[in-house]
C-alpha cells in the first residue's frame, strides 16, 4: 500500500516537473523574442524648419463704425403726412425724407404773416407822425415792438414747420424705413437709420506697451468674417490721447476707403497694425506644435543609429512666438533646416521610429483659405 502511495506521488511530481519545465522554456523564449523586438513604425507628414520674413504687426479685436450715422427722430411729436424715400436708398444732404402733418402751422402763420404786415404799416405810419412831432416816442417805441413781436412769431411758426419737414442731415445709405403713412409720431420716435459708409472707421484698442510704436499713418489690414478671402486696406487715422485707467489701453481708430460699401457699421472686425520693420523668424506648421501644461514641444526626425537604419523621432521643447496663418514662430528651440513631424503628433513618443508620408497632408500656408464644402 505504501508503495502504491509512493509510486503516485512520484508519477504526480514528474507530471508537475514537466509542466514546469515546459512552462519556463515557452516564457523564456518569449523574454528571448521581446529583447529583439523592434516597435513598428508610424507614419507621419514632416516639414523643414525653414527662415522667412514676417513683417511685425500688432493684432486686435474691432468694430466697424460710421464716419457719420445717426436714427432719424423727429423733434416734435405729429402726423406722417408724406414719405419721400425708399427702405436702403442712396440720399444727399438735404434730401426730403418724412414731412409731419402741417396744416394748423400752415394757418396760423398766415395769420401771423398778416398780423406782420398791419404791424409794418403801423409801424412806418408812427414813424412819419413822429418825425411831425404828432405822436410821443411811447407810441412810436409800442409800435416798433409790435412789429418785432409779430415777426418773431412768424419766425417761430416757420420752425416749427421746419422741424416737421424732416430732411437728410448728411449723404448717406438709410436703412428700413420704421414709420407708416398717417402714423401718430411722438417725439424721438425713429423713423429710418442713414449711414455715411464711405469712408468708414474701425475702432480698436492695444494694450499701453504698443503705444510707443504707434503713430498716424501706419497701414491697417482688416479681416471681416462676413468675407473670409478679402482683406481690406486702410491706415491708423487717430489715437486716443488718454488710455483706459481700468483695462491700460488705448483707442485707436483707422480709417478705410469702402468704396464698395461692404463694410457695414457694427461689424466685427480682426486688426493688423502693420509696422515698418521687417523680422526674420523660424517657421514652422502650427500642426508640429504639441502644446501641454509644462511647455510647448515638437518632434524633430532623425535618422537611427541603431540596426536596421531608419528614422526615429527626438521630443524637442521650444518657445512659440507670433501666428501667421498656418504657420509659427519658434523663438528657441530649433535651428534652421531640420525635420520635424507635422501631422500625426499625438500618437508619437520619444526615440520612437517612424515613416515619412507628405502625400495626404495639405500644404500650410501664411494666407490660408477654406475649402468650399
Amino acid at each position: 500500500m505504501n508503495r502504491k502511495i509512493v509510486i503516485a506521488i512520484l508519477v504526480v511530481l514528474a507530471v508537475v516537473g514537466s509542466l514546469a519545465g515546459v512552462k519556463f522554456l515557452q516564457i523564456h523564449a518569449l523574454v528571448e523574442a521581446g529583447k529583439h523586438a523592434v516597435m513598428p513604425a508610424e507614419t507621419v507628414s514632416s516639414a523643414v524648419v525653414h527662415e522667412e520674413k514676417w513683417q511685425n504687426t500688432m493684432n486686435a479685436i474691432g468694430s466697424v463704425v460710421a464716419v457719420q450715422g445717426v436714427t432719424v427722430t423727429p423733434e416734435i411729436e405729429g402726423t406722417v403726412s408724406e414719405i419721400a424715400f425708399e427702405s436702403g436708398a442712396l440720399v444727399q444732404k438735404g434730401d426730403l425724407l418724412v414731412r409731419l402733418d402741417t396744416s394748423l402751422e400752415d394757418a396760423q402763420l398766415r395769420a401771423t404773416v398778416a398780423q406782420a404786415d398791419l404791424a409794418r404799416l403801423n409801424a412806418d405810419r408812427s414813424r412819419k407822425l413822429f418825425a411831425d412831432k404828432t405822436i410821443s416816442q411811447a407810441d412810436l417805441d409800442t409800435a416798433e415792438a409790435t412789429l418785432k413781436q409779430t415777426l418773431a412769431d412768424a419766425d417761430a411758426i416757420r420752425a416749427t414747420i421746419g422741424k416737421k419737414t424732416l430732411r437728410a442731415p448728411f449723404a448717406g445709405r438709410l436703412g428700413i424705413r420704421l414709420v407708416n403713412l398717417g402714423e401718430y409720431l411722438d417725439k424721438g420716435k425713429a423713423i429710418v437709420s442713414l449711414q455715411s459708409l464711405a469712408p468708414i472707421y474701425v475702432e480698436f484698442s492695444l494694450p499701453q506697451q504698443e503705444l510707443a510704436q504707434l503713430s498716424k499713418g501706419l497701414r491697417v489690414r482688416v479681416s471681416i468674417d462676413a468675407y473670409p478671402d478679402k482683406k481690406f486696406e486702410g491706415e491708423l487715422s487717430a489715437i486716443n490721447p488718454d488710455l483706459d485707467p481700468n483695462t491700460r489701453s488705448v483707442r485707436l481708430q483707422a480709417t478705410l476707403a469702402n468704396a464698395d460699401q461692404l463694410l457695414r457699421p457694427g461689424m466685427f472686425a480682426r486688426v493688423e497694425v502693420l509696422l515698418p520693420v521687417e523680422q526674420t523668424v523660424l517657421a514652422v506648421p502650427a500642426t508640429a506644435v504639441l502644446s501641454s501644461p509644462f511647455g510647448d514641444s515638437v518632434y524633430v526626425i532623425e535618422p537611427t543609429t541603431n540596426s536596421p537604419p531608419g528614422l526615429i523621432v527626438r521630443q524637442q521643447f521650444i518657445r512659440t512666438g507670433r501666428a501667421r496663418g498656418d504657420f509659427v514662430s519658434v523663438e528657441t528651440g530649433l535651428k534652421a533646416g531640420e525635420k520635424i513631424a507635422s501631422a500625426g503628433i499625438f500618437k508619437l513618443r520619444n526615440q520612437m521610429p517612424v515613416v515619412e508620408n507628405n502625400q495626404l497632408a495639405p500644404k500650410p500656408s501664411t494666407t490660408p483659405k477654406p475649402a468650399d464644402t
